[in-house]
């Protein structure tokens, strides 16, 4: 999960390699977070597969998710 240091803005996503992401966040080559760069890093996880990691996503994205991610401060 990044947040925006600008916005406050919360963005949750997945990826092989976080740094190199975290990295093209904030140099704007992603058009969904470019206009509220820079971004840090709040909260990660590691998952085994890419569809682990993809149903975590989709559950932070929906309303539970974003309950959970409200209790424990990180939105």
């Amino acid at each position: 999960m990044l947040k925006s240091e600008i916005t406050g803005s919360s963005y949750v996503g997945h990826t092989s390699d976080i740094t190199k992401r975290l990295i093209e966040h904030n140099s704007g080559k992603s058009i969904s977070t470019r206009s509220k760069k820079p971004w840090r890093l709040v909260y990660q996880e590691e998952f085994q597969s890419r569809a682990e990691a993809m149903a975590r996503e989709k559950y932070y994205k929906s309303q539970s998710g974003r309950i959970e991610l409200k209790a424990r401060g990180l939105l």
